[in-house]
């Protein structure tokens, strides 16, 4: 199961209506950083067969099998802090996170 706050389903739908296509998000994990994975976030225009479908606050995320083992749980925000707005990602697997907060470890 993953979730979204509802600033970012607002955000996702926002980009999603500006870009002009797509059904949604996918987010997945890749290798990178010092402690190992990385988020990895892409529009979707096609989802896969094998992908995992999630609907949060009429979003659609899609998760590839291999990363749902590590996203299964995950909450995402949308905040803004000072300058800088992004997504924050709360994941219940993760058991500790790179010191520049790049990659994390589960």
């Amino acid at each position: 199961m993953i979730n979204l706050t509802t600033q970012a389903a607002q955000h996702i739908k926002d980009f999603l209506e500006n870009r002009g296509s797509g059904v949604g998000i996918r987010v997945g994990v890749r290798t990178a950083g010092c402690s190992g994975l990385a988020y990895v976030l892409e529009f979707v225009d096609d989802p896969n067969n094998s992908d995992e479908r999630f609907e949060s606050h009429g979003v659609s995320v899609f998760i590839d099998p291999k990363s749902l083992v590590y996203l299964n749980g995950l909450q995402m925000d949308y905040v803004t802090e000072g300058l800088n707005s992004g997504f924050k990602f709360t994941n219940p697997n993760q058991t500790g996170e790179c010191g520049c907060g790049e990659s994390f470890t589960v």
